[in-house]
């Protein structure tokens, strides 16, 4: 049985070679030693460039005016003259209080200045008779001297009684609580009938002004220097100075806005400098205690490369690479220096030159030395591509 088995195993392996020897000629055959096509790939191609370097700080909306409403006189409120959160001017009424008390006081200081002006009147006829009876050595001079100290305070009297007539009449006028602040009034604090006094507390209503408004963000005295200067550690030149803003929701503010203000101190703390920002506000858009985001600018990086993101991957070592298409079409790799993102990309500032294609999709098919047809990548289909061949640049 041995040996009939082992017969049996060397007739079926002596099959399996022939049939195999016949394959492999075949193969060959039908290869005829040919290459293989070249592979279409996405490419974008680069231009050296000028790129401001901005930061992203934290910072909140400040009103750039605030007005809390007070009465000056007190009083029981007896109407409301303003639609809470509209829009008010500066001198428009707001409040009025019950002003019976204070007209009547007007009315008790106008007849003090008119007894104040009888009482001079007859002091100046006093003084002027003993100023003729002297000369006809009727009187003495101590009887003139004594009318004309009466003139005189008769004079001071009218004074003091005009006075109280103005202050009066002021106390009147504020019976008319009116708004010192051009902007947004916000929800009444008080209503008809309450009882208020001068100078209180607590404040009727809250004027803001929005257009414009401050956005006051907080930066490291260090990176305010470099600002100022216009230049970082890079040799960054002088940078555009305007500020971007993006709101709570993500999306950007139409409107740029500039730095105002600096405080001069700095937290021994936290080491950071408070900044005040200014941002037009037309459409009421912006709100006082808003939470938003600033793009500062820090300075100008010349002469760099904007790198699609998706065009970028890295080595078994870790370093950036890109895959560049030279002008006969063969894929070369290049060492990357990278100084940071900017948005979707990233800014190179060696390893690539002004009009080099770098392959953006298609990398998987690809390799250094492959000869490749450059396609070159749509403006309008920029943002699609991209999305799709990120995963290709990080397996590679």
């Amino acid at each position: 049985m041995v040996p009939a088995r082992a017969a049996s195993l060397v007739s079926l392996t002596l099959a399996i070679a022939l049939s195999c020897a016949g394959i492999r000629p075949a193969l060959a055959q039908q290869s005829g030693g040919e290459a293989p096509p070249p592979m279409p790939v996405t490419v974008v191609t680069l231009h050296s460039q000028d790129v401001t370097l901005t930061s992203t700080l934290p910072g909140r909306v400040v009103a750039s005016g605030v007005a809390e409403v007070r009465p000056q006189v007190s009083g029981i409120i007896n109407e409301r003259l303003f639609a809470e959160g509209g829009d008010v001017s500066m001198g428009d009424a707001l409040y009025r209080i019950d002003s019976a008390t204070y007209e009547a006081q007007v009315a008790s200081a106008e007849a003090s200045v008119a007894q104040s002006q009888a009482t001079l009147r007859a002091a100046e006829k006093e003084a002027t008779r003993m100023e003729t009876l002297l000369r006809r050595k009727v009187v003495s001079e101590q009887d003139v001297d004594s009318a004309t100290a009466a003139r005189d305070a008769a004079a001071a009297g009218l004074k003091v009684a005009e006075a109280q007539l103005l202050s009066s009449r002021i106390d009147l006028d504020r019976t008319t609580i009116r708004a010192q602040l051009t902007g947004k009034v916000g929800r009444s604090l008080t209503t008809q009938g309450a009882l208020v006094t001068a100078g209180q507390a607590e404040p009727l209503a809250v004027i803001r002004a929005l257009d414009p408004v401050y956005v006051d963000v907080t930066q490291s005295a260090a990176e305010l220097i470099r600002w100022r200067r216009g230049h970082t550690d890079l040799e960054l030149g002088g940078a555009d100075r305007t500020v971007a803003l993006t709101l709570a929701d993500g999306e950007g503010y139409e409107q740029t806005g500039e730095l105002t203000a600096a405080e001069p101190h700095v937290d021994e703390l936290t080491g950071v400098v408070l900044l005040r920002l200014e941002f037009p506000n037309p459409e009421g858009l912006l709100l006082p205690g808003m939470y938003v985001q600033v793009e500062m600018p820090q300075g100008l990086l010349q002469n760099v490369i904007l790198v699609p993101q998706e065009g970028v991957s890295r080595d078994n070592r870790g370093r950036p690479i890109a895959m560049v298409v030279n002008a006969d079409n063969v894929v070369e790799s290049r060492e990357l220096t990278i100084v940071r993102d900017h948005g979707t990309d990233w800014i190179v500032s060696d390893g690539l030159a002004d009009g080099d294609r770098v392959i953006v999709a298609g990398l998987q098919k690809t390799a250094p030395g492959a000869t490749v047809v450059p396609e070159e990548r749509a403006e309008a289909a920029d943002a699609a591509p991209a999305e799709g061949a990120a995963p290709d640049a990080a397996q590679n």
